[in-house]
């Protein structure tokens, strides 16, 4: 079935690429949020949307928790992150309260990612990154099928090292090839604990299990990413714009203009910084 409302909408976006994982709890979100970031820090234009209808996270990760969307003649009108507009994110909750739970069967599920991938006037992005929910389910399907005739760039599987988390992730590896999908790529999250104060690293989850299934089904691994505490202060914290210091919270606070910039002062940024850039260079020779 045919979708034009939705290639239209897809035109001016040069790449849609999908975040992936068949397990909850993996840091999905953490992930999109930090590959748009930096992306958009290597001065690309970055558009987040968020189809977790039931547990949506990104807002609050980018500190938009509270915005609203507005309705332009061209559609809505996506929520910025930035004052340069780098970096832009549309989700289900920026249209319900914090504390309403979403309950909605498939059909309704379905017409709001169209609605989404329809109606939201992005203008020109180098990137889409479409954060879903785990498993594979009707928010996966919804987003395929409407996506697939314009053939999106890829998905991005997200794991942690630990074999309970690989059982579910290979099925959406199998997901993905059913559906033509191409898999871009491994992150291996939450591969270890860096310790702020002595750089030790701890592998609390085990470590190479997400370089080992990327192995196994001959697919690129993107790289490890171990859990940064400096990272999870700044998606706690309200202001996006102090930047985190673990080692130190008393400290007189040092501010940047935005989160984008905030995350450069993150360690984690550099892991990152790689997986964007492998991206980007592989996106642009295909």
């Amino acid at each position: 079935m045919s979708h034009p409302e939705v290639g239209e909408r897809l035109a001016s976006i040069k790449h849609v690429v999908l975040v992936l994982s068949g397990k909850g709890g993996v840091g999905k979100s953490s992930c999109t949020v930090q590959l748009a970031l930096s992306l958009a820090s290597q001065g690309h234009k970055v558009g987040v949307l968020d189809i977790d209808l039931c547990g949506p996270s990104i807002p609050r990760m980018l500190g938009l928790e509270g915005r609203q969307i507005h309705q332009a003649s061209a559609g809505w009108v996506p929520v910025y992150a930035d004052s340069s507009k780098r970096l832009s994110c549309m989700s289900i909750g920026f249209l319900v309260d914090k504390n309403t739970s979403v309950v909605w069967r498939g059909p309704k599920k379905n017409a709001m990612i169209k609605q989404f991938l329809a109606d939201v006037y992005w203008g020109d992005l180098d990137y889409l990154l479409v954060d879903t929910p785990p498993g594979t389910s009707d928010e996966h399907l919804a987003a395929v099928e409407y996506l697939q005739e314009w053939q999106p760039a890829g998905a991005i599987v997200v794991t942690t090292p630990q074999a309970v988390a690989l059982a579910d992730v290979k099925k959406e590896i199998n997901f993905c090839h059913k559906v033509g999908l191409p898999v871009l790529g491994v992150i291996e999250n939450m591969s270890g604990f860096v310790c702020p104060h002595c750089s030790e690293c701890t592998n609390v989850f085990s470590t190479g299990g997400g370089e080992g299934l990327a192995k196994h089904y001959d697919i690129p691994f993107l790289g490890r990413a171990p859990i940064d505490p400096n990272l999870v202060m700044l998606l706690e914290q309200e202001d996006k714009t102090v930047v985190p210091n673990v080692n130190d919270p008393s400290a007189e606070k040092e501010h940047t203009l935005s989160i984008v910039d905030t995350y450069q002062r993150c360690e984690l940024s550099k892991v990152f910084a790689s997986i964007a850039t492998y991206l980007n260079q592989h996106l642009t020779e295909k």
